[in-house]
């Protein structure tokens, strides 16, 4: 039987060496804690020069991409720590204050999740999360609290929010046990924001608590405007609608998505020449229809 620990560090690697060198860099090693990488068949054998250079790092082989929430979920059945850090591998520390988020956790039953400030990891690093606003029931949209901002110090309280983000978040090992596993059929984009939904039904509250920063390179792994990345978001703002929404507002919403965003964005994407990313919108879409039925 594992001996238990204190905190588990969970991180994807997938084809990004050099930005998971950077993280496990910013981390200082202690007793009673593990950090887990989890390579999501990277294209090189990546898992080996990691284990080469940092024997302590537990590392996790998957023979085939799992997406976000199936490479953390083998990292969570792996996984000793009583308290679990889910972090991207393109952000790093400063100031490794981990400790201030347990602490944070620790202070009620009712906490779930805790999350530190993200601060973009260019120019004057902006903020890019404080926290989250409530998704548009139609629209399936949000804003994160402070995006863009200079740091002054405006957000520095901490307070609930009703989302998690999924590049950096702490989470009680207990309470996964209860919520379950975070939801594997998004592959990339939206599951955190689902997860989040589960431990909200199941009574716990989600914090942002700034005492921690972490610096965030962001979407290193598949670019801003991939096709990778139009063909999730599509189908998965319609995926989040379908497993969390009823009634008149699921298909409002499924209006909106199809009927009025999908047909603004083709048009945007032709202007622009980009026709990769119009075929990836009606992917998406297509695939989402093929699974309805299927997906819960």
């Amino acid at each position: 039987m594992q001996k238990e620990c204190k905190l588990s560090i969970i991180t994807i690697n997938y084809n990004g060496i050099k930005d998971t060198c950077e993280l496990i860099d910013s981390i200082p090693f202690y007793n009673d804690m593990e950090v887990i990488v989890v390579d999501n068949a990277s294209k090189e054998d990546e898992a080996s020069i990691i284990a080469n250079q940092y024997p302590q790092v537990k590392i996790i082989r998957s023979s085939q991409n799992l997406g976000f929430a199936g490479g953390n979920n083998l990292g969570i059945k792996e996984a000793k720590g009583k308290y679990l850090l889910f972090i991207n591998n393109d952000t790093y520390f400063r100031d490794f204050n981990v400790d201030s988020l347990i602490k944070r956790l620790e202070s009620s039953d009712k906490i779930g999740i805790v999350c530190p400030k993200l601060r973009f990891a260019w120019g004057n690093y902006p903020i890019q999360f404080a926290g989250y606003t409530p998704l548009s029931p139609i629209t399936m949209r949000n804003k994160a609290i402070g995006f863009g901002e200079d740091d002054h110090g405006q957000y520095n309280t901490a307070y609930s929010t009703p989302y998690a983000h999924g590049a950096a978040m702490l989470i009680k090992h207990e309470a996964i046990n209860k919520v379950g596993l975070m939801p594997e059929c998004y592959f990339l984009y939206y599951e955190e924001l689902d997860w989040s939904m589960m431990f909200t039904r199941a009574g716990y509250e989600i914090w942002y608590d700034p005492a921690c920063t972490v610096y965030h390179k962001e979407s290193q792994t598949t670019g801003q405007n991939s096709p990778l990345r139009t063909y999730y978001i599509t189908r998965n703002r319609l995926l989040i609608v379908k497993r969390n929404y009823k009634g008149i507002n699921k298909y409002l919403s499924y209006t909106y998505l199809i009927g009025i965003v999908a047909p603004r964005d083709i048009i945007k994407y032709t202007l622009q020449g980009r026709f990769d990313l119009i075929k990836a919108v009606y992917r998406g879409i297509k695939t989402f229809n093929s699974q309805i039925s299927s997906v819960n």
